[in-house]
């Protein structure tokens, strides 16, 4: 028997070491670093100033008085300032016909900026990466943009070059998840560039309906390159690593579906639908999205104390003593126990404001995604790197802090993560030439001063 057993120890000890190996090797699979990024900055002949954005407007004449009040109205409440960047068939009047070369060139700017400098940044090698993931939601190509981005670099034929399309603003982190998953299928070394950007060129809306007129106040061009790793002898090198990622898609409801669409209008023009019930429609996301991603980040004696304060709030609402009326705050959850820095999608002031009252922020928790706001305008899928390089250029980015990036998107989408801050995070990026002016006194813009004479016409 003896025999028997020490051979069934070796088999147990063997098939445990095995299981620990492979444990092992899935958790460093698993990880995930950010080596660095950059955020596109466009030369500034592109820039959408107050003089450039109310001539592209009036000049299309199929915009009316009540029509031209309206973007009056929007423009002046976007937040968004005179130094934003919209592409040169639009600033040169194609807006109406722009051409598949437009939409290419577009690209092809920011590719060869952001990505080359990316490369020289990190001292790695286009045959350095392994996984590259490209979306740009409104302009998909073929050959594809990832397949653009090969070519340009001259990429191993052996990557695994991935393309995302249609997934609005919210892809930056659909495209980061994405790039995680494909390093968790590949050997501890594997390096990931993930592109985020949007296609403006052809995106420009001529028509006349309110709903796809939002979207020329707000969306503006950008982009930005980022290079990950799942290698931990690259950790030292590392800004960042990636702690949870989570996803939301409420697409199944048909109001979160169509409340942000891309569709023709009754004229048969082509643009970006937003409709009423989109605020609804994120609320809803947002809060599924929380309710999977506060267990992850928040500690349990925060946990506890929000469980305890909505126990009594029910509890005195269930005796008929309003909570409010007692001299008591409604049951809040405190984010700032696990999370001391924001980084929100600058989707517009309202949503800005809108998350702000949701997660219970402060003015100096969403200087960022306002600061990015007024500078860049709402850059899709890449907004949220522009945020972060706000804080980097601040140097609020300290070792052992939390940032959190939450993002909406088409569909409708809620995306958020938790990166914690491993290395020195000293650069100014794209904001270096104008990080020193931000925040500024006011951030409104001279739209109402030089064109109010819309609003005094019979």
């Amino acid at each position: 028997m003896e025999p028997l057993l020490m051979l069934t120890a070796l088999l147990l000890a063997h098939a445990v070491a095995t299981l620990v190996r492979a444990a092992v090797a899935r958790r460093r699979r698993s990880r995930c670093y950010l080596l660095d990024y950059v955020c596109h900055k466009p030369s500034d002949d592109r820039k959408v100033s107050t003089e450039v954005g109310g001539s592209l407007i009036l000049r299309n004449n199929r915009l009316g008085l009540p029509e031209l009040r309206f973007l009056l109205r929007v423009i002046v409440r976007s937040g968004i300032g005179e130094h934003s960047y919209d592409p040169c068939s639009i600033l040169e009047g194609r807006e109406d016909s722009p051409t598949h070369r437009d939409a290419l060139d577009e690209m092809d700017a920011f590719f060869d900026e952001a990505i080359a400098d990316l490369f020289v940044r990190t001292g790695m090698s286009p045959g350095d990466v392994d996984v590259l993931v490209v979306n740009v939601s409104l302009f998909s190509p073929a050959p594809s943009l990832a397949s653009r981005v090969v070519r340009r670099f001259a990429m191993r034929e052996d990557v695994a070059a991935y393309s995302l399309s249609g997934m609005g603003c919210g892809a930056g982190l659909v495209a980061l998840d994405l790039a995680r998953n494909a390093m968790r299928a590949r050997p501890a070394s594997t390096l990931a560039l993930v592109v985020s950007s949007e296609s403006i060129a052809p995106s420009w809306y001529a028509g006349t309906d309110r709903s796809m007129m939002l979207g020329n106040c707000l969306f503006r061009s950008g982009g930005a390159a980022a290079l990950l790793t799942n290698d931990p002898s690259l950790c030292g090198r590392a800004k960042m690593a990636l702690r949870h990622l989570v996803r939301t898609n409420t697409a199944a409801d048909d109001k979160a579906h169509t409340c942000a669409q891309q569709r023709e209008d009754d004229d048969g023009r082509v643009g970006i639908s937003l409709g009423k019930a989109l605020p609804e429609a994120a609320v809803r996301a947002l809060t599924l999205n929380l309710r999977r991603l506060v267990p992850l980040v928040l500690p349990v004696a925060e946990l506890l104390r929000f469980a305890a304060q909505h126990v009594s709030s029910m509890l005195l609402s269930h005796f008929g003593m309003h909570v409010k009326a007692a001299g008591r705050p409604g049951a809040r959850i405190n984010f700032k126990t696990g999370v001391e820095h924001f980084c929100l999608h600058p989707g517009g002031a309202a949503v800005i404001e809108a998350v702000k009252e949701s997660l219970g922020l402060d003015d100096d928790d969403v200087e960022p995604a306002r600061m990015t706001l007024h500078r860049w305008g709402n850059t899709s899928a890449s907004s949220l790197w522009y945020v972060l390089s706000y804080m980097e250029a601040k140097g609020r980015l300290k070792r052992g802090d939390r940032a959190l990036m939450l993002t909406f998107g088409s569909g409708f989408k809620c995306n958020s993560c938790l990166w914690e801050v491993t290395g020195d995070m000293a650069d100014k990026g794209a904001w270096a030439d104008c990080v020193d002016e931000y925040p500024p006194e006011s951030t409104t813009n001279p739209y109402m001063d030089k064109y109010s004479w819309v609003n005094q016409q019979a």
